[in-house]
């Protein structure tokens, strides 16, 4: 099990802020995958990974990334800063 965390507007599309999800996923981009076969809002949340950044326990990683030992994934939009 993992915990997936959403912020922002993928929090809006998906309508929630977080879940447990039990994934046979390897990699970030299988879990995104098996998320977007789930339901249409989660296809729309991730119909465009360039506008998508992800966190593994709470430090930025890539989509290519291993599950391999997380506890925790979120995924929010890119953070500008002023």
């Amino acid at each position: 099990m993992i915990n997936v965390l959403y912020f922002a507007w993928v929090r809006e599309r998906i309508g929630l802020p977080k879940e447990k999800v039990e994934t046979s996923a390897t990699t970030v981009m299988g879990l995104v995958d098996e998320l977007r076969a789930r339901e249409e809002r989660y296809a729309l949340a991730f119909s465009d990974l360039s506008a998508l950044r992800v966190a593994l326990d709470q430090d930025l990683s890539d989509f290519d990334a291993s599950l391999d030992g997380v506890r925790e994934v979120a995924f929010f939009p890119p953070m500008t800063g002023g």
